[in-house]
């Protein structure tokens, strides 16, 4: 299925008047405004001229989503997800730019992924499963948290650091006006009615207020970084 460009969600960065058309994601991990592969293969990255040329590479299996290859020119692409092209030795990250939409950053961590825990269920046997951001599903136990982080090796999704939701800890602002704004959660909020929670973040000496929904964790309240290279 195909998409009108001026419709696109606003995360694509892409021209919206030169053609008509843009290729819609397939469903699978992320969100609605998950960029598909082929876009990140032809626009931002500039591996191919036209979408034919983009569709065959993909097609060859030499891109690499967090350590898989994948073969679907439609597969969604999304916050953090690491693109490896070992043919050129030379992987990315996606994450945002200052105007809240994709881009991909080269990088050399490309075995870790960080991922912001949703929502937990217990399964068959009584044990903790964790649901993640991007539709990954892990098994943990009670120490993780809603709304905390957690660094993973890929593609073996091997949990090697937690990072807890509180206050000092280092957040990225993932939605809203302010995406892609990094700094430090100084106030949060709990809203007894159904309206979200609320986060108060201070960047850079400015105090800024969203819904829970947006932050996420990139750092522990004593880390002067993020743990993945973000390019900041």
């Amino acid at each position: 299925m195909h998409q009108k460009r001026l419709s696109a969600p606003k995360t694509y960065k892409i021209p919206r008047k030169i053609f008509k058309w843009t290729v819609k994601p397939s469903p699978g991990p992320h969100n609605k405004e998950a960029v598909p592969l082929l876009i990140v293969v032809r626009d931002y990255l500039q591996l191919a001229d036209t979408a034919r040329e983009a569709r065959r590479i993909i097609a060859s299996g030499e891109i690499l989503v967090d350590g898989v290859p994948r073969k679907d020119y439609k597969f969604p692409v999304g916050l953090f997800d690491v693109i490896k092209i070992p043919k050129l030795n030379k992987s990315y990250r996606m994450v945002f730019d200052e105007k809240g939409r994709y881009v991909p950053i080269e990088i050399e961590d490309d075995n870790l992924k960080l991922y912001k825990i949703v929502n937990k269920t217990t399964i068959k046997g009584g044990r903790i499963q964790l649901n993640l951001f991007d539709g990954t599903n892990v098994l943990g136990d009670n120490s993780f948290k809603t709304k905390d982080s957690i660094l993973m090796e890929i593609p073996e999704k091997k949990i090697v650091d937690y990072l807890p939701f509180e206050i000092g800890a280092l957040v990225m602002i993932t939605g809203g006006t302010h995406a892609g704004e990094i700094g430090r959660i100084k106030d949060y909020k709990i809203v007894r009615s159904s309206s979200p929670n609320l986060v108060t973040v201070e960047v850079e000496g400015r105090e800024l207020t969203t819904i829970e929904d947006y932050v996420f964790v990139i750092g522990k309240k004593d880390d002067e970084k993020p743990v993945i290279d973000l390019g900041v």
